[in-house]
């Protein structure tokens, strides 16, 4: 059996030993390394080679959004799963537009955050529906993208066909696949098709990317005119 092999990166040693007895009692997956800060990630993925990074967002030097960054910028990139207090805030947002393969609150039941880092480590998505959602609407929340990030991310989607954007902005309205599959007239696997063949085209991570860039497009807003 291959272990998943993990970084956990949280200030708080407390935090650290409790993710580390919780994920360390399971058969299939192995604590490789702990860091309290960002600025120790970087060193430790060299040495340590996870499969998946357990990060807080929140450190004392470099937090957990920039070591993301800078994590998801290297050619063999781990997946990363930001570790917060909070469900959805701007500092979760922008983990996940630097990559982050989703995120899990520090109260998640221990068996929960096994499983999600299993389905990390399976290129499966952390985040449901429901909760991209929630994310989409803190998003809409914001003043807006402005128009540097807004013309840029219209320039990225002008790459998808017709299909593919009808798919990116189902995705970016928190849709699950069997959804999308009902509205847009398609199998399931059709759809899981057009999503890797939006993630491949527009050079993103996870269908939670899509949905942000779908947003800062102004999709859905245009979804929503009558």
């Amino acid at each position: 059996m291959t272990r998943i092999r993990v970084l956990l990166v949280d200030d708080d040693p407390l935090v650290r030993a409790g993710l580390s007895f919780m994920l360390g009692g399971a058969d299939d997956i192995e604590i490789v390394g702990e860091a309290a800060d960002g600025a120790e990630v970087t060193a430790l993925v060299d040495r340590t080679h996870p499969d998946v990074v357990l990060m807080d967002i929140r450190m004392p030097s470099v937090d957990g959004l920039t070591a993301t960054e800078t994590l998801r910028r290297r050619d063999d990139a781990p997946q990363v799963v930001v570790l917060t207090t909070f469900h959805a805030d701007d500092q979760v947002l922008r983990a996940l537009r630097a990559g982050a393969a989703g995120f899990v609150l520090k109260d998640t039941p221990p068996a929960e955050i096994v499983a999600a880092v299993r389905r990390v480590a399976a290129g499966d998505p952390v985040l449901s529906p429901a909760v991209t959602r929630q994310l989409m609407a803190h998003a809409a929340g914001d003043p807006g993208p402005g128009d540097t990030r807004r013309s840029r991310a219209r320039d990225r989607v002008a790459a998808l066909n017709d299909r593919e954007r009808e798919v990116a902005v189902a995705v970016g309205r928190g849709l699950a696949n069997a959804e999308i599959a009902a509205e847009l007239y398609m199998s399931v696997a059709t759809v899981k098709t057009h999503v890797s063949r939006i993630l491949a085209k527009l050079d993103l991570n996870n269908r939670v990317q899509i949905a942000l860039l779908a947003h800062d497009a102004g999709l859905l807003e245009e979804t929503d005119t009558p």
